[in-house]
């Protein structure tokens, strides 16, 4: 097997076809559903890279931390670090981060934070307006940014202090367990808010080559009907 700088380029050296779903994101609350194609969430992710790397001046290990909910924005930024090459913590209070990506109603948690960017969770990334002085609007801040990356070299840590190797063997794992595999259409209501989540219930879809549909705030009955409609092959909540 040839060597994989980082996770995302191991999510997308298993994506079998580009132009399929990758990511689709449900909030059932709000009525949004959003459909990324491998392609398409690489364009985000490599945005969001290019911009911590050519920007922020993130290198190999420097900490960027995510405190963002489920959503599809969510997912463009997790590879994104990684892409950079960031060591990624979703505890935000272990150490002091080069960079947070967080919600409008989370600022207050982020006192301290040097640089700090807010995410819209808007379905079509929308700018969010009067933000405070000092921070950045993700989908403002990384669209200027190009749309192809390629990672520099092997990236020392990548989920809070463990090695890339060790993240893809953990997601590789997780998705034995849960059956996933090759072309896989897996529904999930599962959260990502920590470390062990975003490996399990975010990363090991992808790792195996299959696709994830990612659902919020939808009762069970509504989770089987998307299911449905998604052409699922398996409901993990």
């Amino acid at each position: 097997m040839r060597q994989l700088n980082t996770i995302t380029d191991a999510i997308f050296d298993a994506v079998a076809d580009h132009t399929r779903p990758l990511l689709t994101y449900y909030d059932d609350a709000t009525g949004e559903r959003t459909e990324l194609s491998g392609a398409t969430l690489g364009n985000w992710a490599a945005k969001t890279a290019n911009y911590l790397v050519d920007e922020i001046g993130v290198v190999e290990g420097d900490i960027v931390a995510v405190d963002l909910p489920e959503h599809w924005q969510t997912a463009g930024i997790l590879l994104g670090a990684f892409w950079a090459g960031a060591d990624v913590h979703l505890d935000t209070d272990d150490d002091t981060p080069l960079v947070v990506f967080t919600s409008r109603d989370r600022l207050d948690d982020h006192p301290d934070a040097d640089e700090v960017v807010v995410a819209s969770l808007d379905a079509f990334a929308l700018p969010l307006r009067d933000l405070p002085p000092g921070v950045g609007d993700y989908g403002s801040v990384v669209r200027v940014h190009g749309d192809q990356f390629s990672s520099r070299r092997p990236t020392p840590a990548a989920l809070e202090g463990d090695p890339t190797a060790a993240v893809l063997d953990a997601a590789r794992a997780a998705a034995q367990r849960d059956g996933i595999g090759p072309g896989a259409r897996v529904v999930s209501t599962r959260p990502w808010h920590t470390a062990g989540r975003v490996v399990d219930h975010l990363l090991a879809p992808f790792v195996v080559g299959g696709s994830l549909v990612q659902i919020t705030a939808a009762t069970p009955e509504r989770v089987s009907a998307l299911a449905a409609v998604e052409k699922a092959t398996l409901i993990l909540s």
